[in-house]
């Protein structure tokens, strides 16, 4: 055999090498996967605003930054990095992606996708479509009997139920798995409910309130509660309340289920740039270059924090003694108020108030969720925010 003959041998079918439906969150196949979704899941667009807006500075690559954080590209590598991107004011001040990745490309988002969708939600109380001490069901009768029914929208936005829903990932028995497979994620099992929504009628508990537990079911129920309040579908809502406002330079996508009802929890993919317009917003109390997307005051509340009492028992103080979860967003409750939209296998969208900036970080770990390395890239995000209080 030639030698050229043997390099045949050895090459292997790009579409082999893909991931499936039940291998696409799993190692080593998240890098390709986190960025080519919408080519294993099927997707609907929530478009941008059809007028161009002035785009962000392209950014000083990571020279500027990197003489004031020694080693940082370093621990982007480390940290799994596809994207990442300070923005300071108006202006992209550092920048960088590996190899088949650009801040300019769309990514996965995973739970940073909750965060917009409670942004929807104060867009609607803003216009008086929701009221955040109304019972769920007072917008969503068909949770009459669930889990869901008695706690208000408040609650729900706070994740302050106690839901009988496992989050853990890696168990095929988990309610996050079963409710992954009713919204098209992994392969359907038998007996499994047709669809999302379906799924979540299926959610029981002790219906206790006042105590902090995360829960993904959570969110898909506020989507629930976004369409009824505008008469929208979600992607359409997501895109009228929020996209087109942003001035995004592309449009973004979320996954959807069997009945086109969108998988607001985890699955919206973007571009860092314009999730990055996103945290500019909320700095900005709500106001975006396409209009107010939600009320100074509900910005002004989530950067104050919800309740650290709610939150102790979650193990999340152990890290930020005085944080907490409010409105989607993780709260930490230090000296600096950095408020951060965080997404399993390394995704953030980390607000700065002192130095007026967003760090958007999308990444690929490995392993959804590790506490060793949410410490490693939570002090890379802080050395970070230390590094721009010196430019």
């Amino acid at each position: 055999m030639s030698g050229d003959d043997a390099e045949c041998r050895r090459t292997v079918d790009p579409c082999e090498a893909r991931p499936t439906l039940d291998t696409w969150q799993d190692a080593p196949h998240q890098p390709w996967s986190f960025a080519h979704l919408s080519e294993l899941l099927p997707t609907a667009p929530v478009s941008r605003i059809a007028e161009r807006r002035p785009e962000h500075g392209r950014g000083q690559g990571l020279e500027a930054l990197e003489a004031l954080v020694p080693g940082l590209r370093a621990r982007l590598d480390a940290t799994h990095t596809d994207a990442f991107l300070v923005l300071r004011g108006a202006e992209a001040t550092a920048e960088y992606a590996r190899s088949g990745h650009s801040v300019d490309a769309p990514h996965l988002l995973m739970s940073v996708s909750k965060s917009l969708c409670s942004t929807v939600v104060g867009a609607l109380v803003g216009e008086g479509r929701i009221d955040t001490a109304a019972p769920i069901t007072a917008y969503v009768p068909e949770l009459c009997g669930s889990v869901f029914d008695g706690p208000s929208v408040q609650q729900l936005l706070d994740m302050e139920i106690s839901i009988d829903y496992s989050e853990n990932y890696l168990d095929p028995r988990s309610e996050v798995q079963t409710h992954d497979r009713a919204s098209g994620w992994r392969s359907r099992q038998p007996n499994d409910p047709a669809h999302d929504r379906a799924f979540l009628r299926t959610l029981r508990g002790l219906g206790a309130v006042g105590e902090f537990q995360y829960c993904s079911a959570s969110t898909d129920v506020l989507a629930w509660i976004v369409e009824r309040a505008s008469g929208l579908r979600y992607p359409q809502a997501l895109s009228q309340y929020l996209w087109a406002k942003i001035g995004a330079d592309r449009d973004a996508s979320i996954t959807v289920d069997a009945t086109g009802f969108g998988y607001a929890n985890a699955g919206v993919s973007c571009t860092a740039r314009d999730l990055a317009r996103v945290g500019r917003m909320i700095l900005d109390r709500g106001l975006a270059p396409g209009g107010r997307v939600v009320p100074g005051e509900w910005t002004d509340a989530l950067l104050a924090g919800g309740s650290a009492t709610a939150m102790a028992p979650s193990g999340w103080t152990a890290a930020f003694p005085g944080g907490s979860y409010t409105r989607q967003w993780w709260c930490t409750g230090n000296s600096r108020g950095n408020i951060a939209a965080i997404g399993i296998h390394g995704q953030h969208l980390w607000l700065d108030p002192p130095s007026d900036s967003v760090i958007v970080k999308l990444s690929s770990w490995p392993g959804p969720d590790d506490d060793a390395a949410h410490a490693e890239q939570t002090r890379l995000l802080m050395d970070v925010c230390e590094a721009l209080d010196a430019t």
